[in-house]
């Protein structure tokens, strides 16, 4: 989720905008803490290539 999509509880506009000080920090909190560009699809992408990875593995040394 991002800052643009959430709207503020004190003034009631787009937190993206930054109208009032409780949506300049949170916009501020939310940039600061992102994943470094891993979202949570790219995530699940990586665990699902690396369980077919390791059975790929498994069935090729025959274990």
């Amino acid at each position: 989720m991002s800052c643009e999509d959430l709207v503020c509880a004190g003034c009631a506009h787009p937190v993206a905008e930054g109208r009032c000080p409780q949506c300049r920090a949170y916009r501020e909190r939310m940039h600061q803490h992102g994943l470094g560009g891993m979202t949570p699809a790219f995530i699940a992408l990586a665990l699902i290539a690396l369980f077919f990875l390791t059975l790929t593995l498994k069935h090729l040394t025959g274990a």
